[in-house]
């Protein structure tokens, strides 16, 4: 039986800018798809997979972020008095127990590698998950959750894996597979946004991992990869000839909320499945898309 991954790192030290002048003033992570925060889409997958410690690693301008998992007293009252019980429900999901949530300081934007880094006291010599806000990821079963079930049977790292067109590869990390086990991968080599002729597969690596210790000290050698950064990818890929990475070939739906049309794609499609939103905003969309295509 392999070790319990009960911690999890959230980078979130990030400025935002490709949503500006929005993130002047809020953190990107608080940003809605409808009515919850991108940070809430992943606090509530990482609960769903056993995640017991959270890990913020955060920059100057992120009180809002701290403030949001925070207790509301003055609001919570209101809400009480007021007779307004599904509200109160509504926010038990934004409260953390005291001591559960922990935050860091990156004082310098110097890759994702560096951002896990900066947590390394806290996690030890335990395995911990790596979530990215903004990779948001729909399915059935939360994607973490799949990737601790399927960690219990193979153990080293894990990173959540996805195709993407051939013409898109150098916008992500690549896996070279060793061989495929439908879906699961044992990788066979790693490279960050590398150029269209040199991706050794279309299987891209999208924002979850599960880690060993290990990968602590080989940030610890602060090596700069791609862009001058200090790479996590580059420190997973030290460990294919050690304790072993996979590729899980994750059920689910991901958005990447780290762009624009994502995130507009990902409000449509959250939006689509409630049910008090659903034909209100099908009958719009419909009439948008009907507008555009008589006025070409």
């Amino acid at each position: 039986m392999k070790r319990q991954v009960t911690k999890a790192i959230f980078p979130v030290a990030g400025l935002g800018t490709r949503f500006l002048p929005a993130t002047k003033s809020i953190p990107k992570e608080i940003m809605t798809l409808v009515d919850r925060p991108l940070i809430q889409y992943a606090i509530d997958e990482a609960r769903a997979a056993g995640i017991k410690e959270f890990i913020f690693v955060t920059s100057r301008g992120k009180g809002a972020l701290e403030d949001y998992f925070d207790t509301a007293p003055v609001l919570e009252s209101s809400l009480r008095k007021s007779g307004k019980d599904q509200l109160l429900e509504l926010l038990k999901a934004t409260n953390m127990e005291s001591g559960a949530i922990a935050y860091i300081r990156q004082h310098k934007a110097l890759g994702l590698g560096h951002a896990v880094w900066c947590a390394r006291r806290l996690i030890a010599d335990e395995p911990f998950a790596v979530i990215l806000p903004d990779d948001v990821i729909a399915g059935e079963t939360p994607c973490l959750q799949q990737m601790v079930e399927a960690y219990q049977e193979t153990g080293g790292n894990m990173v959540a894996a996805m195709e993407v067109p051939r013409e898109k590869a150098s916008a992500y990390g690549i896996l070279d597979i060793a061989e495929d086990m439908g879906n699961r991968v044992k990788v066979g080599g790693m490279v960050e946004k590398p150029p269209l002729d040199q991706a050794p597969s279309n299987l891209a690596v999208i924002g979850r991992y599960i880690l060993t210790p290990r990968i602590l000290s080989n940030l610890n050698k602060k090596k700069q990869g791609a862009g001058g950064e200090i790479q996590l990818t580059d420190a997973i890929a030290e460990e294919i000839d050690g304790e072993g990475v996979y590729g899980l070939r994750f059920d689910g739906r991901r958005f990447d909320c780290g762009s624009k049309a994502g995130y507009l794609q990902a409000t449509v499609s959250f939006a689509l499945e409630r049910e008090e939103l659903h034909d209100e905003l099908l009958t719009y969309l419909r009439e948008v898309v009907a507008t555009s295509e008589a006025a070409q």
